[in-house]
Parts: structure tokens; C-alpha cells; sequence
């Protein structure tokens, strides 16, 4: 099976003693691209540079909320001058939103709206943090009529989840339903079409089930495609395919589909 992982944080720190390795990891475990969003200015160039340097890797520039107090009204026109040079190679505007758990709640949406006008003057998805602004991040996207994004790590109700894909949005799936006990994201996702959905890792936060305290990995992202063959009763190799096509109309991307190698071609053949 061949997996996209729609959000991952490779260029963290925390991967800079094996980065490599984790990368061969997630390819040996079927993880062909990954998403790559930014979180802060200061960061963009080198992200940018590891998306170079590495096959594979798609990267989206974003002022994630949980930042706020890093950000300042000049990176918005840093941020805008990045797209407009980088627009080849930008698959979206994100991570950006909203964080109720986070300080200054007013500046969190004044750059979340700036960063949503520059998505649609770019003609770019956003990628959405959202936590416990569920309902105010869904009006405040359906009254600028923004259906190219998704709503990163989604966790709420199954009625957040519907209008959340009734205004156009995709749904991000990742370790939250490897647990049992989020039982109310787990039934939400049950039901939500297949076609609005897309698998992430989030790593290296967002931990799978069984690995509590571990730095997550991309490589483990076939366990969320477990979870979800589980709960919604279809086959992992079923879903696998839908979900690279998602990911595809999400970002607007024809990720490559990775040749077979000799022995999985031979076997192919019999």
C-alpha cells in the first residue's frame, strides 16, 4: 500500500539526529510524500531547503496559533512575498487558525483572517489548526466561502465534522483514532465520506495508540489506516487508494505513484 502523510513536522529539531533514517523508515513502511507544514517564520527557509533536498517532500508555509507571540503584522508581507517566488512548489497556506487554549485570542484571528485573504489572492488550500473553535472556524470559513483546506487533526463531534465537509473541507485522520477512548471523533469519522478524508502523522506529536510519551513518526502512519479500515468495516487496500486520490484533489497535486520494484512487479505478473 501507498500512503501520503498530509502533515507531518519533519524539519522539527527533534528529527535532526535522524532525520534520514525516519524518512527511509516511512518509505520502507509505505509512506511515499509527506506534507511539510511551516509553523514560523523563522523556520520557512530551512524547511524549504529540506523540500529540496529530498524527493518526496511537499512544503506549505504557515503562523501556526501556537506561536502567537513570535509573530508580528511584517512576517504576513514575508509570508506573501514566499508565495508569490515559491508558488511551484507551495502546496498550501498553512499551519494557521486558531487555538483556544493559546493567548491573545483577538491577534490569533486577525492573523488567521490574514492568512486566509492570502490563500484565496494565491489561489492556495489552507491547513487548519483548530482547537475548541470548531463552530467559530467553520462560520468564519463559510462566510469567505474558502473550500480548499483541511481542518488538520480533526477531533469534535460528528456534527462539527459534517459541516466542516458540508462547506467543502477535508478532515485530517491521525492518531486520535488508533485510541479507543475518543470514542466521539472514532463514531464522527465512521461516518463522514471517504472522499473528505486524508491520513496524517502529525510527527512528531500525536502519538498512535500503545506509545504513549514516544516521538511519533510518519512510518507509523499505516496504523491510522488500520484504525480506519476498522471502523468503517472496508479494506486497507480499498481506502488506501481513495485516500491518495484525496489527498491529491485536496492539495491539487499529482503526487507520483512510486514504481513498483523487480520483485513486486515479478510478483504482480503470476
Amino acid at each position: 500500500m501507498r500512503l501520503i502523510d498530509s502533515h507531518c513536522h519533519l524539519d522539527f529539531e527533534c528529527f535532526d539526529q535522524d532525520r534520514d533514517e525516519v524518512l527511509q523508515q516511512a518509505r520502507s513502511a509505505g509512506v511515499c510524500h509527506l506534507v511539510i507544514p511551516g509553523v514560523r517564520a523563522a523556520t520557512w527557509s530551512r524547511l524549504l531547503e529540506l523540500c529540496r533536498r529530498h524527493s518526496g517532500l511537499f512544503p506549505a508555509l504557515g503562523l501556526h496559533p501556537y506561536f502567537i507571540e513570535e509573530h508580528s503584522p511584517e512576517q504576513l508581507e514575508v509570508l506573501r512575498q514566499m508565495l508569490r517566488a515559491e508558488s511551484d512548489i507551495l502546496l498550501a497556506v498553512g499551519e494557521i487558525g486558531v487555538d483556544a487554549r493559546k493567548p491573545s485570542l483577538e491577534v490569533q484571528w486577525e492573523l488567521f483572517r490574514a492568512q486566509l485573504d492570502l490563500a484565496q489572492e494565491f489561489s492556495k488550500p489552507v491547513i487548519i489548526h483548530s482547537v475548541k473553535t470548531h463552530d467559530e472556524v467553520c462560520a468564519e470559513l463559510r462566510r469567505r466561502r474558502i473550500g480548499k483546506g483541511v481542518i488538520h487533526a480533526f477531533s469534535g463531534s460528528r456534527q462539527q465534522a459534517e459541516n466542516f465537509v458540508d462547506s467543502g473541507l477535508w478532515l485530517g485522520i491521525g492518531g486520535v483514532i488508533t485510541h479507543q477512548r475518543a470514542r466521539k471523533t472514532r463514531e464522527a469519522i465512521r461516518h463522514i465520506p471517504l472522499d473528505k478524508l486524508v491520513l496524517e502523522s502529525d510527527a512528531p506529536d500525536m502519538a498512535m495508540a500503545g506509545r504513549p510519551g514516544l516521538r511519533n513518526s510518519p512510518q507509523w502512519l499505516p496504523e491510522v489506516l488500520d484504525s480506519l479500515a476498522e471502523l468503517r468495516e472496508e479494506s486497507p487496500q480499498a481506502l488506501a487508494r481513495q485516500l491518495w486520490r484525496n489527498a491529491c484533489d485536496l492539495f491539487e497535486c499529482e503526487f507520483p505513484q512510486p514504481a513498483l520494484d523487480e520483485k513486486a512487479a515479478a510478483g504482480s505478473l503470476v
